[in-house]
Parts: C-alpha cells; sequence; structure tokens
C-alpha cells in the first residue's frame, strides 16, 4: 500500500508543537546554564578567598590593595616617579598579582619583576593576560583585556606607549571611604619626580598619606587578622564588578590613570586609578548628593559608579 505523505496542516502542526516545547524548555535551559555559571563565579570568588588566606598564613598579613612607593626627595629611579594627583608611584603591583603563587600561577608571578613599575616593557605580555579565576561567566561587558585610559578617556601613554591589562570581574573592598588615597585635610609639602614631566618638584596634597581608607584594602596597606576587630568573619573583603560597569584588573594601579563608567550618568564620572583594582561600599562620609546628603553605596547595590562593589 502507498504510503501517505505528510498533508501540509499535519506539517504545520507539528512544527506548532516543536515550537511550543522549545519555547517551553528554553527558559529552563537557560536558568540552567545560568545557575551553572553562579556556581562557577561563586567558586572562583571561594579560589580568591583562599589564596588570601594563604597568603596571609606565609605572610602573617594580607597583601595590599596596591603597591606605591615614592621617594621624598624626587632622586629616586622612573619606578619611583609620583603622580601629583593622586599621591599613587611605581611598581602599582595590586592585590590580584600578590595572589599568583597561591592561584597554581607561580610561573606568571616569576615573569613579574615586582621590583619594576607594572608598564615595564618585559611585563607587556604578562599583565595582559587573561585568567579565568578573575572572571565571572556571569559578568557582562566583555572579559577581554583593555587599554589603562587617561582623564579625557584616552590611552594612557608612559615612555610613548600604552598599558594593556588582563580584566577582572573581582575587586577588593576599600571600605566605606572613597579617598583613594587622599583622606585627611593636611597639606602635605614634599619634593617628589612628577610622573607627567619626569622634572623635579614640590607637590601639595591635600591630605596625609597615612590616612588612606577604613577598609582591608588600600595602598600599601598590610592587614593582619587582628586588625579586624569585628572578626574575620564580618568584614567583606573581595566582591564582584561587572565589566558592564567600568573596567577593572587583576594587575594593579597604573599612576595617573583614570577608570571611566561604561554607563554615564550626569552624576556618574570617572575616577582616580585606585579604582583599577578597588572599590568602596556603605555610607561614604566624603561623598554628597546634589541635596547635600550623604551618598549611600550599599553592597550588592550597583549605582553605576566606577568605584562600587
Amino acid at each position: 500500500m502507498k504510503r501517505r505523505a505528510f498533508t501540509l496542516i499535519e506539517l504545520l502542526v507539528v512544527i506548532a508543537v516543536i515550537g511550543v516545547l522549545v519555547a517551553l524548555l528554553l527558559p529552563a535551559v537557560q536558568q540552567a546554564r545560568e545557575a551553572a555559571r553562579r556556581t562557577q563565579c561563586k567558586s572562583h570568588l571561594k579560589q580568591l578567598g583562599l589564596a588570601l588566606h594563604n597568603y596571609h598564613d606565609a605572610h602573617s598579613t594580607f597583601p595590599a590593595g596596591y603597591y606605591s612607593f615614592a621617594t621624598s626627595n624626587g632622586s629616586g629611579p622612573a619606578s619611583a616617579n609620583i603622580d601629583p594627583q593622586s599621591w599613587d608611584a611605581a611598581p602599582g603591583w595590586g592585590w590580584g598579582t600578590a595572589l599568583l603563587p597561591y592561584l597554581d600561577q607561580a610561573p606568571l608571578s616569576n615573569q613579574l619583576d615586582s621590583a619594576q613599575p607594572i608598564w615595564a616593557p618585559q611585563h607587556a605580555s604578562g599583565i595582559a593576560m587573561t585568567l579565568p579565576v578573575f572572571l565571572c561567566p556571569s559578568a557582562t561587558g566583555g572579559d577581554e583585556p583593555f587599554t589603562v585610559q587617561d582623564a579625557a578617556g584616552n590611552p594612557l601613554l608612559i615612555g610613548g606607549s600604552s598599558v594593556l591589562l588582563g580584566r577582572s570581574h573581582y575587586v577588593a573592598s576599600h571600605g566605606q571611604e572613597s579617598c583613594w588615597g587622599d583622606c585627611g585635610s593636611s597639606l602635605t609639602g614634599l619634593v617628589f619626580t612628577d610622573i607627567y614631566s619626569g622634572t623635579t618638584r614640590t607637590v601639595n596634597i591635600n591630605g596625609n598619606a597615612g590616612v588612606v581608607a577604613d577598609g582591608p584594602f588600600y595602598r600599601n596597606s598590610a592587614t593582619r587578622f587582628r586588625d579586624m576587630t569585628d572578626g574575620p568573619s564580618t568584614p567583606i573583603l573581595l566582591g564582584e564588578h561587572s565589566s558592564r560597569l567600568s573596567d577593572k584588573t587583576w594587575v594593579g594601579v597604573v599612576p595617573g590613570a583614570f577608570t571611566h563608567p561604561r554607563i554615564s550618568t550626569p552624576l556618574n564620572g570617572s575616577d582616580a586609578a585606585a579604582t583599577l583594582t578597588l572599590v568602596h561600599a556603605g555610607p561614604s562620609g566624603g561623598e554628597l548628593d546634589i541635596t547635600g546628603f550623604p551618598i549611600i553605596h550599599p553592597v550588592n547595590f550597583p549605582t553605576l559608579h566606577v568605584g562600587q562593589m
């Protein structure tokens, strides 16, 4: 007996049924994938947390938010030049770089000379590497390396060359303040080598270089467990920051750089180089809104700011 072919109506019905099934199953598949991505994000954050603990076990302190060593007489080498606008200087290596040996990245750590600045030519390939442990698969905005920018949003040039940094979706907590190294009210007049011009000059900075943050990570910080007066399980050490908001890196801080918001609003602008790897959360005593009241930055409640977790 000759087999009867599908009629057009039957074919359309089959296609419609398949379409309905796909429509019903697709959200479930997407949710399962997102759950897997979130699990991986948490796993990476746990790895970083364990690396912090292992670093503390080895050094009796957590790594600095970033390392910045300026000379007080302006006679230091180029690696000690200072940005007079933020008090930042070389070498600039951040907490992420310090953790590399504890994240199975010892070979990369050995390629990076901590005595030389981040932007030294021999570091170009290493600092641009994409390391999965510093990335959250759920984060949007990309995971590729990015070029460090100046205040105007153009590539920052040091010695005529731009600086390409590997991306991170994880940032360290600077505390509730957002002064990035210029907290305080005293004027400091010291002689430094200006990183912009290479000339020696006296720099007056509105702030005390020794009072920089009320959180665990800041410039040249050396926080210990015993410094956490409310217990080691309470303070926030690390958190996520999506590339959709701004660029962050595991490498460290480049003096003279700025982070710029991906989503611009009248109250959301660029911020200092320290925000390449540090952020703040909580009520910031130094920030006021247009009505004169403090700006509140609760954790996990992004305000689109480049310096907020």
